[in-house]
């Protein structure tokens, strides 16, 4: 009961700036962030407010934003602009509450053009990127030392990565070749890699042909022939935890590793580079969030938000973005450089190079989306539990991927 009193008032406090305006009020919903990530937003809106005297806005974090913008749409009451996640788009702009930005949208051509298929769903685009992470290979340079083996490099492909694990692994020391997290989306690059797909372009599920078969096989391969495994097979909470104790000498983590790893480690003198190549070529996942624009706004106040969209998504709010340097990277390869550029100082010193951080955001150009349909849920669970078993020899791909495919019609049947 509390909890639901307490997401009331959050809710009426997004509304009431827009209740009680004498000129035209926006309110900015978001989760609670870093407060460098936060500042730099709100310096952001500051000089939107500046440059537009006749627009108020105001960002209004809160600390679980997805079940407190649910309650809103709820009510009907909710804010003129609101992060989305990827993973959320469907089931919000299937829900129809959030406007269509196709027309609306200033300069879509500058933005990475995977990260504009993420926002796009059932042939419109909604709203555009915000800021996002991709994966990448770190890699353990005093393990490669060690091995005699040449770092990896962006021509790397699956062979490589294999040949490298299992040179890498010592059996004795408690070292893995590359931590293998039992997620889906840590799988799904292998699967485009071998130009797999989850869907065809008529929405029939075709994640159990050879290429997933291929893509599957050779991931749980790592594991079932002990020179890969998961992060607790390491004694470790994730993959950037066993990377960065020395446990597995090479991990596939996004831009989130970089701060975790300097802190935490700073002795560790390690690389990235980018993800391996399949037979099909490169992939990675964007993983992303979006300004959206509430569906119910209408005349100046819609046409505001959408000003207030587009000032903090155009070249200047990229920038903005790339002066945070734990945050995630600009969704706009013209401040891909002011990204890198600002990791130089918090890098020196370090065993790390930080021009390596380009893998990425060079994976912006060939990222696919972390995005499923509504309700697929139990499907991601499904899967992830039975990669698991795959893990531990109780199945193979062939098994996996059959259940998955049960699991999916299922959901799509419904």
């Amino acid at each position: 009961m509390f909890k639901r009193f307490a997401l009331l008032l959050v809710m009426l406090s997004l509304a009431l700036p827009v209740l009680a305006q004498d000129g035209i009020n926006i309110t900015v919903a978001g989760w609670s962030s870093n407060p460098a990530e936060d500042a730099a937003l709100t310096a952001r809106l500051e000089a939107f407010m500046e440059a537009n005297p006749g627009i108020t806005v105001e960002f209004v974090p809160s600390t679980d934003h997805t079940v407190t913008m649910q309650t809103a749409f709820a009510s009907g009451i909710y804010p003129e602009v609101f992060y989305i996640d990827s993973s959320r788009l469907p089931d919000w702009a299937t829900a129809g509450v959030v406007a269509i930005g196709d027309e609306q949208i200033e300069n879509p051509e500058g933005f990475y053009p995977p990260l504009l298929d993420v926002f796009t769903y059932e042939g419109d685009l909604y709203c555009p990127p915000k800021d996002f992470s991709t994966m990448a290979l770190q890699y353990n340079k005093d393990l490669f030392d060690a091995a005699e083996l040449d770092y990896p490099t962006a021509d790397w492909t699956w062979d490589d990565l294999y040949a490298a694990a299992e040179a890498l692994t010592d059996e004795e020391a408690g070292v893995i070749g590359l931590v293998t997290p039992p997620n889906l989306e840590r799988w799904l690059p292998f699967l485009y890699q071998n130009g797999g797909a989850i869907f065809n372009e008529d929405g029939e599920f075709v994640m159990n042909d050879e290429l997933a078969i291929e893509a599957l096989d050779f991931y749980i391969s790592f594991a079932r022939d002990g020179i890969g495994g998961t992060p607790s097979a390491v004694d470790s909470g994730w993959g950037g935890e066993a990377f960065g104790r020395g446990r597995a000498a090479m991990a596939m983590e996004g831009n989130w590793a970089i701060q975790f790893l300097l802190d935490n480690y700073p002795e560790l003198n390690w690389g990235v580079a980018e993800m391996p190549a399949g037979p099909a070529g490169k992939a990675t996942m964007a993983f992303t969030v979006c300004y959206g624009v509430a569906a119910n706004a209408e005349g100046e106040v819609a046409d505001a938000a959408w000003q207030v969209v587009n000032f903090l998504t155009d070249d200047e709010g990229a920038a903005s973005v790339a002066s945070v340097s734990f945050g995630p990277m600009p969704t706009r390869p013209s401040a891909s450089e002011d990204y890198l550029a600002n990791w130089e100082a918090r890098t020196e010193g370090s065993g790390v190079n930080f021009e390596d951080f380009g893998a990425y955001t060079v994976g912006g150009e060939y990222s696919y989306p972390w995005r499923l349909p509504v309700g697929f849920q139990p499907f991601s669970d499904a899967f992830n539990a039975s990669l698991q078993r795959a893990f531990d020899g109780q199945a193979t791909a062939e098994d996996i991927l059959t259940e998955a495919q049960g699991i999916a019609e299922e959901l799509m049947s419904e």
